[in-house]
């Protein structure tokens, strides 16, 4: 599990910044409602981003980190995966989330995701480009985004997303799909993730580079899975780091006005 209940994005607010957000019920491809949280930017960029959780789905961390990048200038929206099997209920801060991930399949995540996008767009007509961000079962989930064109996507990042072998709920390998990737990746890794070996991030490297799909991946050494926290006081300058080069990357992928 990346985050747990008390867990937050660093990031500190702005002070006097003014969002509007909301929870919402969205419905997927096949009819099934699902959650998403999303937060306005007062002052927007031209950017949006689609927020792809871990495995315990959307929680209080995507709320806050959605209003942070709302605050950023990027309109964002968050998405909840277990529609289907948990509802849209509130949820406890022990939510059981293993058996949900469990029942979790990769086709019914892209509808969910396909939907998300099209709420973030119809929500936003001065969007004008949409990036995908995601966290561990999420960051494997926004790799494999850059290689759906129906998205449309200006760009996909992924904080330790596990790049290469068998993923949960049927995700193929994002290593495997280089050659169809068609948007930039930025890549965010833990030097010491035990569940993201370096020679992981080597395989993934070359497998984009080979496929000539522009990319960007960064390993902090030293840092742990999940090191993005504001509990993890000492990777505060890589959290800062990451945070910089998320900005960035969303800034550099939207077309000017």
């Amino acid at each position: 599990m990346c985050y747990g209940a008390d867990s937050r994005p660093p990031i500190a607010p702005i002070a006097g910044a003014a969002v509007d957000s909301e929870l919402l019920e969205l419905e997927s491809t096949d009819g099934s409602a699902f959650l998403a949280f999303a937060a306005d930017a007062p002052e927007p960029s031209g950017a949006g981003m689609l927020i792809l959780p871990d495995v315990r789905g959307l929680h209080t961390f995507y709320q806050e980190l959605a209003l942070r990048l709302a605050e950023a200038g990027v309109d964002a929206l968050a998405i909840d995966y277990f529609g289907r099997t948990a509802g849209t209920a509130p949820r406890p801060a022990d939510f059981d989330h293993m058996p949900h991930v469990q029942g979790a399949r990769y086709p019914q995540l892209l509808d969910d995701i396909r939907a998300g996008v099209a709420a973030l767009r119809a929500r936003h007509d001065q969007i004008r480009a949409v990036v995908s961000v995601g966290f561990c079962f999420g960051g494997r989930l926004a790799f494999l985004t850059a290689s759906r064109p129906e998205l449309r996507l200006a760009g996909a990042i992924g904080f330790y997303g596990v790049p290469v072998g068998q993923g949960r709920a049927e995700m193929p390998s994002p290593a495997d799909l280089a050659a169809e990737m068609r948007a930039p990746v930025l890549g965010l890794f833990g030097g010491d993730d035990p569940g993201i070996p370096a020679d992981s991030v080597e395989q993934f490297e070359r497998a984009l580079t080979e496929a000539g799909v522009e990319h960007e991946l960064v390993t902090y050494a030293g840092a742990p899975h999940s090191f993005f926290d504001r509990k993890a006081e000492q990777f505060a300058a890589e959290s800062a780091d990451a945070w910089r080069r998320v900005r960035e990357f969303a800034a550099r992928h939207t077309p000017p006005n």
